[in-house]
């Protein structure tokens, strides 16, 4: 048997269609999306590689340095001699030169002793790097937490827009159920037009809920790392677990000791304390060890050797209170950091109490909810088949299918709420990875 033509168009065209059609995204999907292209993880794994690498450069300074030097030079100065000294041969000579300067060789200089200030640079950029690792965990969570709440928000914005069309199916069902009896001469015409108002209600109700899904739908890409306008299919996760119970003293001690923002601001708070160190040392002697050795002559190649070596004290005696008021900064940026570590862990406290909160809320506003949308469903089916018989008014059908869409909705919100408030929990009390 053959295939017509037509049926091979359509295979195809279904095949490209179903091609064309982006594949649903899991949580998870996601999740990885995320981490695999957010310019935000790129933004702090640079400032991380920035701190590993300021970290190797305090490390500089406890090795010599070397340096080579080399350069060439025509030059003729005045000739300046003591009072009753002369040339040999009688008249002085007003001018040297002009002559060649031909110079090249190495130079190198170590710090031998410092009081510590060497030590302090690198404890210093020690805890930066640290801090650098903790806040881009922080950027990590930040943006799992992001994502994890926009995929949510994307999920229940499909529910309300599910729940939209529901209700416009329900209005189409009651204008027709009022033009049949309208039709009967059962009603006035009124029952028709105020079905006819209630259904061009609900389909604004409906395109709402659609560019909903469409906005969220952006948010969700942009926490992503992609354009807003990518189309995008979510999977949403069914069940609602219930909330575990909670220990408000072990969720804080949890967070206290697992957020990022806490480690990050801790080593703000060494790195600061370092600072103090070396602003101390910068008031004390430095002992340094130099050497050189090259040649310089007239001449080109260079034939004379000169070298030198020796030790230097460098001691300050006089800087206009300059390393005296830099030693006063450092204390007090390391009094701005203890007093910014312990607002943040009262921050830290209130927000695992709110989310507590919130978490509680939204689970009991599930129940409640899926009570009213039970008891509203049920009064709609009650009225219907009073007004279908004569026995309720059309404003009594209205009323009651106005107050379903409300609970559906308001089970909807309820909903994604909850999922939302767990995401949030979970970020509070530092469970997310």
């Amino acid at each position: 048997m053959k295939s017509s033509p037509i049926f091979l168009l359509l295979v195809l065209g279904a095949a490209r269609l179903t091609a064309a059609d982006p594949v649903p995204l899991t949580l998870a999907d996601c999740l990885k999306l995320s981490g695999n292209q957010h310019p935000a993880l790129a933004a702090a794994q640079a400032g991380l590689t920035a701190a590993g690498e300021a970290v190797n450069e305090a490390r500089a300074p406890f090795y010599p340095r070397v340096d080579f030097s080399a350069g060439y030079h025509r030059f003729q100065r005045r000739a300046y001699l003591p009072a009753g000294l002369s040339l040999p041969g009688g008249a002085a000579s007003k001018l040297i030169g002009p002559f060649d300067d031909w110079n090249g060789g190495l130079f190198s200089r170590v710090t031998l002793f410092d009081f510590g200030a060497r030590q302090a640079g690198l404890t210093a950029a020690q805890a930066r790097r640290a801090g650098a690792a903790a806040e881009a965990a922080a950027t990590q969570t930040d943006l799992r937490t992001t994502v994890e709440a926009a995929f949510h928000t994307l999920a229940t914005a499909q529910e309300l827009q599910q729940a939209a069309g529901q209700n416009l199916d329900r209005t189409e069902n009651h204008h027709r159920l009022a033009s049949l009896r309208r039709q009967a001469g059962a009603v006035p015409q009124a029952d028709v037009l105020r079905t006819a108002a209630e259904m061009a209600e609900a389909r604004l109700q409906l395109i709402t809920a659609q560019s909903r899904v469409r906005r969220t739908a952006g948010e969700l890409n942009t926490a992503m790392g992609r354009a807003a306008d990518t189309a995008v299919i979510i999977a949403p996760e069914a069940g609602l677990p219930p909330p575990e119970p909670v220990d408000y003293a072990a969720a804080v001690e949890q967070a206290l000791a697992r957020r990022p923002e806490l480690l990050a601001s801790n080593q703000r708070t060494l790195a600061a304390r370092a600072t103090v160190t070396a602003a101390r040392a910068a008031r004390a002697p430095k002992l340094n060890a130099d050497a050189s050795f090259g040649w310089r002559d007239t001449a080109w190649v260079p034939e004379t050797r000169e070298w030198q070596a020796g030790l230097t004290l460098d001691l300050p005696i006089f800087d206009a209170g300059g390393r005296r008021r830099g030693l006063a900064r450092a204390r007090a940026e390391v009094a701005r950091e203890e007093a910014a570590d312990a607002g943040r862990r009262l921050q830290v406290r209130q927000e695992v109490w709110a989310a507590q909160v919130e978490l509680e809320r939204s689970w009991a506003a599930i129940g409640a909810n899926e009570a009213g949308m039970q008891a509203a469903a049920e009064s709609l089916r009650a009225v219907r088949e009073r007004y279908e018989v004569g026995a309720a008014i059309i404003t009594d059908l209205l009323d009651t299918q106005t107050a379903l869409a409300r609970s559906e909705a308001a089970l909807a919100e309820a909903r994604g709420n909850y999922r939302i408030a767990r995401v949030l929990f979970a970020r509070a009390t530092g469970a997310n990875p």
